[in-house]
């Protein structure tokens, strides 16, 4: 599957995490965050639009994302979609965990924002998708810590 970087046009997998990598080690000395956060948006009766975003933050100095799109049938239940995404952003993080960890890298930190709140229709999931985030070995942020989500892949979903 592509990504888009802003910067750099689309790229696939590899050139996206080799970009990465090159990023990271550019400055070895600087502190990162690695963030994955998907969002949604039914665009039509027909479809649903899913974005998965990869941020890389030099704390202090900027960022670097890339997005994937997938559309999917319909969904329609928001427990469903807010699953969906969640199940999105581990297997893309799983991928990341795993590539960062091959390329000497695995004390960075790999957090999932959810777009998920206490606030609105979302907070009686909040238990449920941050246990399974968190039970699969990342750290998860809900709003408003979860920029990943909610301003990067919401961005890109409409």
């Amino acid at each position: 599957m592509k990504f888009v970087s802003p910067s750099k046009g689309v790229l696939s997998e590899e050139q996206m995490f080799k970009d990465i990598i090159d990023f990271i080690e550019s400055n070895p000395e600087a502190s990162y965050n690695v963030i994955i956060g998907t969002d949604s948006h039914t665009r039509d009766e027909e479809e649903t639009c899913f974005v998965t975003a990869i941020i890389i933050h030099q704390i202090g100095k900027g960022a670097r994302y890339y997005y994937r799109k997938n559309s999917q049938r319909k969904v329609s239940s928001l427990r469903q979609k807010i699953f969906f995404e969640a199940a999105l952003s581990l297997d893309c993080a799983s991928k990341v965990a795993r590539k960062l960890s091959e390329n000497g890298h695995s004390e960075l930190n790999v957090e999932i924002h959810l777009d998920i709140g206490a606030n609105g229709r979302t907070k009686e999931l909040i238990k449920e998708i941050v246990g399974m985030v968190v039970g699969s070995g990342f750290d998860a942020k809900i709003k408003p810590e979860s920029c990943g989500a909610t301003k990067v892949a919401d961005k890109h979903t409409k």
